[in-house]
């Protein structure tokens, strides 16, 4: 409940993100629009797919935004002041802790997204799913995305207990995440050896493989083989910050207890 009740006590904060996904919305309209201003098809999509996948890209990405300068309550400041021992000594572990913190970023997230999902919809701008299967696909490869996503972040944040900062890791982390995972723009439109490259890196299955289901640009028939390789990339994320938790427990420090 941190991350709401901070939202909630903050109204500036509420209506400057209304802005702001209207504005992205907005501007993502216009955009690919203008781009099938001369074509029906592309890449394997029509004009209301691609716009359909841009807004749903643009609402995605306000689940768990990377930009974390607001918060206080991450890894890198503890390490920064100390305080992160605290998360080491108290008997909730430091894993479940994060776990849960970012369990009610990302729920609050998805409020926001749900609520813009109704209202383009409601107003046409978006498209409903290709077909009921393609929904199901959908909702199942969201989940597991962000499941991923969260796998992602947290091998940044636990190179702090390395590297003592994160601020460029994070940075670059966020150009990787919006351009290998479609964010700026549909995976299907890049070069043969950009999407055998991507295919090889988590990324893309945290947001190009569901949207794709949604869109029907992945058939339904595909989809257990996609949702079954963003399930590898959740264990094997999990496997390997499972391990980093442990490492990094060796390098804290209480002094005097």
């Amino acid at each position: 409940m941190i991350t709401p009740r901070g939202e909630l006590l903050t109204p500036p904060r509420l209506t400057a993100t209304a802005a702001r996904l209207a504005v992205q919305v907005f501007l993502a309209v216009c955009l690919w629009r203008g781009l099938y201003a001369h074509t029906t098809s592309a890449a394997g999509l029509d004009r209301e797919q691609a716009v359909t996948y841009a807004v749903l890209a643009v609402l995605a990405t306000r689940i768990r935004g990377l930009d974390r300068q607001s918060g206080r309550d991450t890894v890198v400041n503890h390490l920064r002041t100390g305080t992160i021992v605290y998360w080491f000594l108290r008997p909730l572990p430091p894993r479940r802790y994060y776990m849960l913190r970012a369990l009610g970023e990302q729920l609050y997230g998805f409020g926001w997204v749900l609520a813009g999902y109704l209202a383009c919809l409601a107003a046409g701008v978006v498209g409903p799913p290709a077909s009921a299967a393609a929904a199901a696909g959908f909702a199942a490869g969201l989940l597991l995305g962000q499941l991923v996503l969260h796998q992602i972040t947290l091998l940044i944040d636990l190179m702090c207990f390395w590297t003592l900062r994160d601020g460029a890791a994070l940075r670059i982390l966020q150009f990787a995440q919006n351009l290998l995972s479609g964010s700026f723009a549909p995976l299907w439109y890049f070069p043969g050896w950009f999407l055998t490259m991507s295919a090889f890196l988590p990324f893309q299955a945290t947001l190009n493989t569901p949207l794709s289901l949604y869109i029907g640009r992945i058939p339904p028939a595909d989809a257990p083989r996609q949702l079954a390789i963003q399930a590898l990339w959740v264990v094997g994320l999990s496997v390997l910050t499972r391990w980093l938790w442990r490492r990094a427990a060796r390098r804290v420090v209480s002094q005097g207890g």
